[in-house]
């Protein structure tokens, strides 16, 4: 889902379920798309925009482009583990067979949750395999309730000319951690905001204490291998990031503002297809956003972007907390007594997120963790929480009732804590593995 900074650091994005996310439609006999039969060795971007009100939302695409080289997975290509706000599947034009699923979210899909009167436009770039024949590439937008309420189908042909061959990047690439990983490794890539010329090693620095924070939580400390984390040095023309709420505007690489939806420490880019433009020909598949500003703010947007602040003291547990949005899919486990985002999880709706649950779909999430005679929903009280490490407490996903959490405490929760609950664990866990192993 997205990650969001409201009275305290909100950020939900990506959660893991143990059966992957069923795809309907037809599937190839082999259990779907081999790669190689199926797809070239480079990415295809189609750059969407999505738009139109609360009421009538509609997605369209503003150009598609192709680079050498793929760096996703290989195998297992025709499912994913995450549900997510969007869906991508290509299918093959002539049988219908599905070769490629990839579950997402975007910005828009919070902005939907405001229900605007006024038309509004997101840019949401997406990087996927390039199909080797004719292929249908669709794109479903969900709600809450997980029901479509947009689609778009996008014929796509090998032999289009009007898809743009991009050039690899110009800016300097930097390796942070190389892992050391035989098989397929996840490639993250980061880049810098608010950075001008002669502040790169600044940038460095924060980029490596970064991945230094990401690689003291498990599960990402024990497979750290199967990762590489690089910089791409991309500098502003201004220092700093811009703040709406003081009529401070200024000019940095991909136009990071606080006051997302009137939130002071809501901390994103619209700007997407710069960010994907200065990535272009890299081996990336997530990305970190590190912005130049003491000023404490951040989002993570599940498989689009982390984006955080690099001066505060809190910088390090944040930008776990938000890589734990953006690539993990975790939702925030905190809550308001007040409930002022109750319509985000209905209680008639399983949250796709792995860490969360309104028990409406209980089996399949952290339930394995349970030790036996544990009370479901268990009751918060200081004793239970001694007793039950792993339990179904409620007060999650910003909702005091009805929404439940895996522990009393986890990064996903709060700053201090400094480490994932035993249910984040295991989802990241989960989800490493289907990126790297066949």
């Amino acid at each position: 889902m997205i990650g969001r900074l409201r009275k305290s650091l909100r950020a939900p994005g990506l959660a893991l379920v143990a059966l992957l996310v069923a795809v309907s439609a037809v599937r190839a006999a082999d259990g779907g798309g081999v790669f190689w039969r199926d797809f070239t060795d480079s990415t295809l971007r189609v750059d969407y925009i999505l738009s139109g009100t609360p009421q009538r939302p509609a997605l369209s695409v503003a150009a598609t482009s192709f680079f050498p080289g793929w760096s996703g997975r290989h195998s297992r290509l025709d499912s994913y583990p995450l549900a997510g706000n969007l869906s991508v599947v290509i299918t093959d034009r002539a049988t219908g067979d599905t070769l490629y699923v990839k579950g997402m979210s975007s910005l828009y899909s919070e902005w939907l949750e405001l229900k605007d009167s006024v038309s509004r436009a997101f840019e949401c770039p997406v990087i996927m395999p390039r199909p080797r024949r004719d292929a249908d590439i669709t794109l479903e937008l969900r709600n809450s309730h997980h029901k479509v309420i947009a689609t778009h189908t996008l014929p796509f042909s090998p032999g289009d000319i009007l898809v743009r061959e991009l050039k690899r990047t110009s800016y300097h690439v930097t390796p942070v951690h190389t892992g050391s990983y035989a098989g397929r490794k996840i490639p993250v890539a980061i880049l810098p905001e608010g950075f001008v010329k002669g502040q790169m090693k600044d940038f460095h620095k924060y980029a490596a204490q970064a991945v230094e924070a990401i690689f003291a939580h498990e599960p990402f400390r024990e497979m750290k291998e199967r990762f590489d984390f690089f910089c791409v040095d991309v500098p502003s023309r201004d220092a700093d990031v811009s703040f709406p709420a003081l009529g401070v505007w200024r000019d940095t690489a991909f136009s990071s503002h606080f006051s997302t939806f009137l939130s002071d420490r809501y901390l994103t880019t619209s700007n997407l297809r710069d960010v994907h433009d200065a990535l272009a020909g890299t081996p990336y598949q997530h990305i970190i956003i590190l912005a130049n500003t003491d000023t404490y703010g951040g989002g993570g947007i599940f498989n689009s972007y982390t984006l955080t602040n690099v001066g505060n003291p809190d910088f390090k547990p944040v930008v776990v907390h938000e890589f734990g949005h953006s690539f993990g899919g975790l939702a925030d486990e905190y809550f308001y007594e007040e409930d002022v985002f109750s319509d985000t999880y209905p209680p008639d709706t399983e949250p796709w997120e792995p860490n969360i649950t309104t028990l409406r779909d209980f089996h399949g999430k952290w339930e394995n963790l349970l030790e036996p005679g544990t009370p479901v929903p268990t009751p918060a009280d200081s004793a239970s929480v001694a007793r039950y490490p792993v339990g179904v407490f409620e007060g999650a996903g910003y909702s005091f009732h009805g929404v439940y959490r895996p522990a009393d405490v986890c990064r996903m929760r709060v700053n201090e804590i400094d480490r994932f609950c035993p249910a984040c664990q295991q989802a990241l866990r989960r989800l490493i593995l289907f990126y790297t192993e066949d």
